[in-house]
């Protein structure tokens, strides 16, 4: 071929593989925070519907592991995680590289709860002296004492740490109260009994929160910013399309986890208080932004409480810049 006739030939070859529809996505992994939920939702419909291919990245849902899901992130075993409010503000005080860029939740979904039918807890002030079944953090201890005392009690109970086997001790009767996610527990008491009724955090002096987020580290966003960019906005679209088409969002959870073996109508619940709570999509439409004001009002109220440590498991005495701990600047726009 003559160089004259090459040269042109070179460069289409060139355009071709510098060109968006032949360059390669970008690999992303998160890491989830439990067994697959209606929490993750937004993650599964994203993939499925091909939110994350439009938008240039390759997402890998990594399996539930013991590890939290902070520690992966802040070791850079996964580039975001699922994140829990208090682990987020514990572990980036302690040292941990992390930093919250998505609000799953937009209100708190926790709340303190007990079986209908103790007629003799009515406020919280009767928990007094009552034995609490618990999961063994310090945050707990701080938000029961301030529930119990905004109602003007004195704060004493009795905690036995039983994890997630708490659920069976309340419906026996073997512990008087516990914590749960009404999203979740609350919804599968409503379904499968026994009832519970309900103190919200928030109605007795403990700030509102996201209860938690998807998070990643400094350093992951400094080396990669557009693609935490592509990733956030198109996790973002995952979840509005969940808010807007339940049934189907559902499915693809569903189907995405058949090994877990989810029960189909238990997870359409689950998603439908989310909805219905405006927990997943504000009442003002808002999806994902977190709000700097619950930020430092939560992380205040853990300073206040000495929860706040640092990497040798003192106690902090200069409350932090809790603007620092996350950022809105990856959202980006749903369609």
């Amino acid at each position: 071929m003559p160089f004259s006739r090459l040269i042109p030939t070179l460069g289409l070859a060139a355009s071709l593989l510098i060109s968006p529809a032949f360059a390669q996505p970008n690999p992303v992994t998160i890491a989830l925070d439990w067994t697959p939920n209606t929490n993750h939702i937004g993650l599964y419909v994203a993939e499925a519907k091909g939110f994350y291919e439009q938008a240039g990245v390759a997402v890998e849902i990594l399996p539930y592991t013991d590890t939290s899901a902070g520690t992966l992130v802040a070791n850079h075993v996964a580039d975001f995680g699922i994140l829990g409010s208090i682990g987020l503000f514990t572990q980036r005080t302690a040292g941990a590289d992390l930093v919250a860029t998505y609000a799953l939740v937009q209100t708190e979904t926790g709340r303190l709860v007990f079986n209908a039918d103790r007629q003799d807890i009515q406020t919280p002030s009767d928990l007094d002296g009552k034995v609490y079944g618990g999961f063994g953090s310090a945050w707990e201890t701080a938000l029961i004492d301030t529930i119990i005392r905004h109602d003007g009690g004195t704060g004493e109970f009795e905690t036995v740490t039983l994890g997630t086997s708490a659920y069976e001790a309340l419906a026996n009767g073997a512990v008087d109260f516990t914590l749960e996610v009404y999203t979740w527990e609350g919804v599968k008491a409503e379904r499968d009994g026994p009832a519970h009724r309900a103190f919200r955090y928030a109605d007795f002096g403990v700030p509102d929160q996201h209860t938690n987020f998807i998070g990643t580290s400094s350093a992951y966003l400094a080396a990669n910013g557009e693609t935490a960019k592509a990733f956030i906005s198109a996790s973002k679209r995952g979840y509005d399309y969940a808010v807007a088409h339940p049934d189907e969002a559902t499915d693809i959870l569903v189907a995405a986890n058949a090994d877990v073996l989810l029960d189909r109508d238990f997870v359409r619940a689950s998603l439908q208080a989310l909805i219905d709570g405006h927990y997943l999509k504000a009442e003002n439409g808002v999806v994902g932004t977190i709000d700097p004001a619950k930020m430092d009002a939560v992380g205040s109220f853990l300073f206040d409480a000495g929860i706040l440590k640092d990497g040798n498991g003192t106690p902090i005495t200069t409350k932090p810049d809790f603007s620092a701990f996350f950022s809105n600047d990856y959202l980006g726009t749903t369609p």
